[in-house]
């Protein structure tokens, strides 16, 4: 067996009222002047300012960049290093999903290693550590704020480059569940979606190990039990709470690893039509799953004894069953049809999936053929 290595943030912190002590801790690392990376939605939100004021009370300067897209592109990355430059800024702190996350991992790695985003795209291209990143999560999906992985949307190819470095992972991670109750039902059932199907690919992954199998199957077994309430009831702590763990042990498994097909594929159609990347991971995932039994049957099987084990209402389903049924069950759309993709997009899409570093660790390497396949599956309703 290889050795293995395993990747995440020096420190993390999670539990309800974890932001301040994370802004203790960011107070001690003797920074002066944080450019804190997120979208206008939190700006709206009040929850950039709360974050301002509170680094302000510990002694740290602080400037806003709020121009993050849902499926950040080169443009935010290289709008938020001039903002950066300008404002002084020694450090950064994302704060909001994966989109402020992993736009600031791009405006960090570009500031210390000059170029531009694109010349970092692939596995560990970059030569130095990035600029200190806090990462302050306020969703329960990506775990972009304690892994190694970036995506960037390359907006003149129309491709959601996948940057996988050593570098990009923050220095501190921060899951205050309490900032989770104000994401709407649909944002917390495709970044739940997006979390499960993290757990999924890490478990099915070619280089899984004994502690990404560990984690794998305890966040799919979080998420079977908590995110139907989430999405049903925003303000339950617990389940909020819950899924901050869950999504946080999916990120654990699928940071070291990695991922599959269901990501290669989502991020070209979040690319080429800019849709939610946790609801193409919610359509894609039985489809992928149902292609990859023949190399990991025994595998699967297990995920779907984890969720059935955890919810009623899965009971007595086949995991492929069992993941539409969840998919069904917090509202997440039927089809990539309804979504609006084209059918004579598919090769195109497909094409781009194959060159995905994320597709090396699926347990069936696919031809163009089978890709196609997969997404014509998906197309019509579960």
């Amino acid at each position: 067996m290889a050795v293995s290595q395993f990747f995440m943030p020096t420190r993390n912190l999670i539990g309800a009222g974890a932001l301040d002590e994370g802004v203790a801790q960011i107070a001690r690392l003797g920074f002066k002047k944080a450019l804190i990376v997120t979208d206008k939605p939190l700006v709206s939100l009040g929850l950039a300012q709360l974050v301002a004021d509170k680094l302000a009370a510990a002694g740290v300067e602080s400037a806003v960049f709020d121009g993050v897209q849902p499926n950040p592109t080169v443009g935010n990355v290289n709008a938020g290093l001039a903002v950066l430059k300008e404002s002084g800024a020694d450090f950064v702190v994302s704060l909001g999903g994966g989109s402020p996350h992993d736009a600031a991992k791009g405006i960090a790695l570009v500031a210390t290693n000059g170029g531009k985003i694109e010349d970092y795209e692939g596995l560990d291209k970059s030569d130095k550590p990035q600029l200190t990143l806090v990462a302050i999560n306020t969703t329960a999906g990506t775990a972009s704020e304690m892994t190694r992985f970036t995506i960037i949307t390359d907006e003149s190819r129309h491709v959601k480059m996948a940057i996988v470095d050593k570098h990009v992972t923050p220095t501190l991670s921060i899951n205050d569940s309490s900032l989770m109750e104000a994401m709407p039902a649909s944002l917390t059932a495709a970044t739940g979606m997006d979390a499960l199907t993290h757990a999924v690919e890490a478990y099915v992954s070619t280089i899984a190990t004994p502690i990404t199998d560990a984690c794998a199957i305890k966040a799919i077994e979080l998420i079977a039990a908590y995110l139907p309430t989430a999405v049903a009831e925003p303000n339950n702590q617990e389940a909020r709470e819950q899924m901050a763990y869950a999504q946080f042990l999916a990120g654990m498994a699928f940071n070291n690893a990695s991922l599959g097909y269901v990501h290669a594929m989502a991020h070209q159609l979040g690319g080429f039509y800019d849709l939610p990347h946790g609801v193409c991971n919610a359509l894609l995932l039985p489809h992928v799953e149902a292609y990859n039994m023949r190399a990991a049957e025994a595998r699967l099987n297990q995920v779907g004894q984890a969720l059935a084990d955890n919810n009623a209402n899965l009971a007595g389903l086949g995991v492929i069953e069992a993941i539409k049924k969840l998919a069904d069950l917090v509202g997440i759309p039927k089809s990539l049809e309804e979504l609006g993709v084209k059918r004579e997009d598919f090769t195109v899409l497909a094409e781009n999936a194959l060159k995905d570093v994320c597709g090396l660790t699926n347990p069936v390497q696919a031809s163009l053929e089978d890709i196609i396949g997969i997404f014509d599956a998906a197309y019509g309703k579960r």
